[in-house]
């Protein structure tokens, strides 16, 4: 089964210095009929201008991750880390038993970022924080496995059960991404457009696959990140 969110049905915030689009309910954009997908708590599509961005706030019991689509990314925490990734980079945190962390755009240029939030396994887990720094090339053409869970085999892994992957494919290309019977799948069409099982779909738009394997059909190369987990009910 899929449904197709389009990006204009999402819920939006223009504060100046950051215009987000939530693909669930989010600060004052509340839906009781989109709280989460299964694991799934957050995505946000954000753009935040050149040096403004997130001073120090707390997070708690929530595995995060930002994935940078274009600019840069600087992190600081309460743990003492510090680091600036660029585009098709990862950065990991899982918030545990509390953390305190910002995230500014230090750069020239608008930095556009998808915010990741997942419910973990279970609470109480000892804050932790990471980045990874793939290769562009490794997502042409091709699924680039990112996170998975602790037993999984991506480089980042988290405290749940759940598998992120990107891809950039190129126009006039498809491919296939399997979601078997008791799986489900959230899919973000970050960039470009493309057809899914004949469904079109465009930049920002997001979409959600339960128990069905879809084709990915490229009309334009198409930058697209794709959440695949266990299928659960709403919380």
């Amino acid at each position: 089964m899929l449904r197709k969110i389009e990006s204009k049905n999402m819920g939006s915030s223009n504060l100046g210095w950051l215009k987000s689009k939530f693909h669930f309910s989010f600060a004052d954009y509340y839906n009781p009929h989109n709280i989460n997908f299964g694991v799934l708590r957050v995505i946000n599509d954000d753009l935040i201008q050149a040096n403004t961005g997130f001073d120090t706030h707390p997070h708690k019991d929530m595995e995060i991750i930002s994935y940078v689509v274009k600019g840069e990314l600087t992190h600081g925490d309460s743990m003492g880390n510090k680091n600036t990734i660029t585009s098709g980079h990862v950065q990991y945190m899982s918030a545990g038993t509390g953390v305190f962390h910002s995230e500014h755009n230090l750069g020239k240029d608008i930095l556009r970022l998808l915010q990741i939030w997942i419910f973990p396994d279970k609470q109480g887990y000892k804050p932790n924080y990471g980045d990874y720094r793939f290769n562009w090339t490794d997502r042409q053409n091709k699924w680039l496995h990112m996170v998975s869970s602790k037993e999984g085999n991506a480089p980042i892994k988290i405290n749940q059960e759940l598998n992120i992957y990107s891809l950039e494919l190129e126009k006039g290309k498809d491919i296939k991404f399997p979601v078997n019977q008791g799986r489900q799948a959230y899919l973000v069409q970050i960039e470009g457009n493309s057809l899914i099982n004949g469904i079109e779909v465009n930049e920002r738009d997001g979409m959600e696959i339960t128990e069905e394997d879809i084709l990915i059909e490229a009309n334009e190369t198409s930058h697209i990140l794709v959440l695949e987990m266990n299928k659960q009910k709403l919380i």
